[in-house]
Order: C-alpha cells, then structure tokens, then sequence
C-alpha cells in the first residue's frame, strides 16, 4: 500500500497515513491484537497486491557473479533502443550470519539485490529471515525483532528468538537446493527468436557463476536463470505507487526481471498475477515509458506460426 498523488501512481511525499509501513498485514503475532490494514474510504491509498515469490533454481541466482550483472549493466547502457537496466543496491537489513557461509555482509553495507520482485533482497538466508519476519511473525538471529505494530509488541507469546540460527541456515540451504526443472521442449528456433525479438536482453541466460559457491554443484558453471537482475522502468501502467527508499533505490515504476523459471508450472503471471498467460504477460509490458515496449512490438510483427513457436519456448521454460 502507498499514498499517492491524485493521478493515482505518483507517491505522495507524505506517506505518514501508513504508520506502520507500506505491507498490510492482516495476521497478529502471539500476543497482537490490532492487525496492520489500509486505511479504509481514503482514495489516496493504492493497493498493489504482490505474488509469493516461487523459489526453485534460486541457489542458481544467488551464485552468479557480481561481475556478470555488473557487465549486463554495462552493456545495456551502451544500447541506443531504451533497454537500460540499473543494479538495485540496497542496504543490507539483516544481522551478520555468523556462519560466514555465502557471505560475510554486516548490516547496512551496501550489495546487490537480486531477489523479490524489486531485487531488495541480496543473499538467500536474509530472504528466509526476511520472510520469517515480515510475513508470519518469526523472528531469528538475523532478524531478531518483531516488525513495527499499532500494539507496540516488542515481543510475543514466544520470548526472545523464535527460529534458532541452525535452522534458518537449514531453511536457506533447502532454497538454494531446489533446482532449476528440466527444459525438455527448449528449441532451436524459439531461441532465436528469443533473441531476436530482444527477450533475450533482460532475460538473460549462460550466466557464470562464483567459483567459490560453497555448494560444488553451482559453483563454476553458466546458471540459465534468464535474468539480468536488473531494475527497469516498467512503465506507468504497472506501476505501484510505492516511493523511493522502500525497496532500495527502485521507484513505482520499476520491476526487477522476473527469472524465467519453471514457468509451465505457473497458471498466472506479472507481479500481481494480471496476466492469466504467457502472451498476456507479454503483451503488458508495454506500456508508458515502458522499456520493454519495442520488444512487444517486434513479438507482435511475428508471423502465427513464429509467434507461437516463441510462446512455447518461453512456456518451456
């Protein structure tokens, strides 16, 4: 939720109507009696619902070099069609993880987001304590205190920490574990028309990942994750309101690119499930201002047949 201007897509300056932060949280922790909700009647709310994140090949994700989104970065500036993705680099909101497993990153250092739908999330064990936290109430030595509340709970039914560090750790590792799925109907022909119709830009795919993953089987290897992890303008009509500062440095109209991932599993899709199908889903990304506009063009010059044997390959993927 976020307050907007009248056009109802620019944030307010003042967004003091939201004392408790811009998630509607509709659950109480132990002890909690007033759940977080929109203000009601008020027409300078904006309501954005937000899909649960899947998590399969995420391990993948997290091992790919700074480096290579680095290098996307860089080779998407030099592009002259308006294909200019920017690296989301947020504070790090989390206690240090002691185990030092993935990573060594203390609180407020600034890294590279990579995860949720505006990459403000960097490292898998924060995205668990994240969760755990914002979502159901649990707290853990990453994320020791409950979340800002209208009951003033410091603490709930449950004193102290409510998730040991070992099984956060277990958690996270289970994420990192699940692999991407089987591409068996990737084709020749649907590649490159991927690749024609731009797609392929911010879907990116043969990306490399660390050397030093502390799991051997990500290590080393190119990880098709088709994402560039990049924020883009997204353009006006999928824009949320929300203000800068929320989620890292993106705006309301910015999108993290989704990670073409296990997408036949899906039924819906866009951030807020608008689309009820891959050619849906395509067709919105254009819109005003949208980056991704000239690439929904050339998608819809294709021929039926090309323009189906597209729409296969990404449902494939």
């Amino acid at each position: 939720m976020s307050v907007v201007e009248a056009d109802g897509k620019t944030p307010a300056k003042d967004q003091s109507k939201l004392a408790f932060g811009h998630t509607v949280h509709p659950l109480v922790a132990g002890g909690g009696k007033t759940p977080i909700a929109a203000p009601t009647g008020d027409p300078s709310i904006k309501l954005s619902i937000r899909v649960g994140p899947p998590v399969l090949g995420r391990g993948y994700m997290e091992a790919v070099l700074d480096s290579e989104i680095r290098r996307l970065v860089a080779e998407q500036a030099a592009r002259t069609d308006g294909i200019k993705g920017r690296i989301n680099l947020v504070a790090y909101q989390s206690e240090p993880n002691p185990t030092g497993k993935v990573h060594a990153t203390k609180k407020g250092d600034k890294v590279i987001g990579r995860f949720g739908l505006k990459a403000r999330i960097p490292f898998l064990d924060d995205f668990v304590a994240d969760a755990a936290q914002g979502d159901m109430g649990i707290t853990s030595p990453l994320r020791p205190k409950e979340i800002p509340n209208p009951d003033g709970l410091t603490d709930d039914a449950k004193p102290g920490v409510d998730l040991g560090l070992e099984s956060l750790n277990l958690r996270a590792d289970y994420i990192r574990l699940i692999a991407i799925p089987r591409r068996p109907g990737l084709t020749t022909r649907g590649a490159e028309l991927f690749a024609s119709t731009k797609c392929g830009v911010c879907h990116a795919s043969g990306l490399a990942t660390r050397p030093d993953y502390p799991i051997a089987l990500l290590a080393g290897i190119k990880a098709d994750v088709y994402t560039d992890f990049l924020l883009h303008d997204m353009g006006d009509e999928l824009a949320d309101g929300l203000p800068a500062g929320e989620d890292g440095e993106a705006t309301y109209r910015d999108w993290r690119t989704a990670p073409l991932i296990g997408l036949r599993f899906m039924k819906n899709y866009l951030h807020d499930s608008r689309a009820h199908s891959v050619e849906e889903a395509i067709a919105m990304h254009k819109g005003t201002g949208s980056e991704a506009s000239g690439s929904v063009d050339l998608f819809q010059a294709l021929s039926p047949t090309d323009s189906a044997t597209l729409l296969a390959f990404v449902e494939a993927l």
